[in-house]
């Protein structure tokens, strides 16, 4: 029997069936948060897409014109359909010849060569496929002795920068990226034997400075990057 001094439970049920409460919506956030917005951002980009592309395409051909309804996503077919036209095109010898025509005559545009010559190199830099990607992804020293950095190694210095660089080892292109944004950061060169290969790839590397050393390339029974949380729980 309880007497009035004694404490009451019923308080402390509560608050840990609210806390049980809040744990549950949270984790569900987490769950739903990153498909609902990858979803919106999908959507809304085939939208920006459509209303773009769709305006230039003919009466004749636009597909509302005999279903009533504009359909999301017919933009998006017309415009992949044109890029691998046109890339078609470009391949053959006539193809060329137009594009190098075009570009002699946007070489002889002042502020225009400026915007051109720097929104191609940006695209080849991004869309190219070829071999000028990152190799692997390394430790280096930086800002100062003691300190470490993730980097990706570029290719091997060449011409003045090899020659001039006051060293007689090999130098390492490397390129040091910042958080939580690895698209902007630093081109360093160092000498070889200041680069430490890492056995991760690149991709892992890459999610490593994203989350900010949150997500480690430690992998689990289904292959998957697992959070430093995690690793350090089974561990303990």
């Amino acid at each position: 029997m309880n007497t009035p001094f004694d404490e009451d439970p019923r308080p402390a049920r509560k608050s840990g069936l609210f806390s049980s409460l809040r744990a549950s919506f949270l984790t569900g956030l987490v769950v739903i948060a990153p498909v609902a917005l990858t979803l919106w951002l999908m959507w809304s980009f085939i939208g920006w897409v459509d209303g773009v592309v769709l305006p230039f395409v003919p009466y004749d051909f636009n597909p509302e014109t005999y279903i009533g309804i504009n359909l999301r996503g017919v933009g998006v077919i017309i415009f992949l359909i044109f890029t691998v036209i046109v890339g078609w095109i470009a391949k053959g010898l006539i193809g060329r010849s137009l594009i190098d025509y075009a570009e002699s005559l946007v070489e002889r545009m002042p502020v225009v060569r400026t915007i051109y010559s720097a929104v191609k190199q940006i695209a080849e830099t991004v869309f190219a496929q070829s071999e000028r990607s990152f190799e692997k992804a390394c430790l280096i020293e930086y800002p100062r002795k003691g300190i470490w950095a993730i980097g990706f190694i570029s290719t091997t210095a060449k011409g003045e920068i090899s020659t001039r660089s006051g060293g007689s080892s090999e130098m390492m292109s490397i390129f040091l990226p910042t958080t939580p944004n690895p698209t902007s950061g630093f081109l360093l060169f160092l000498p070889k034997e200041e680069v430490i290969e890492l056995d991760m790839s690149v991709e892992e590397a890459a999610k490593l400075v994203i989350s900010a050393g949150l997500v480690y390339p430690h992998k689990n029974g289904n292959g998957r990057d697992r959070p430093a949380e995690s690793e350090a729980a089974d561990q303990g």
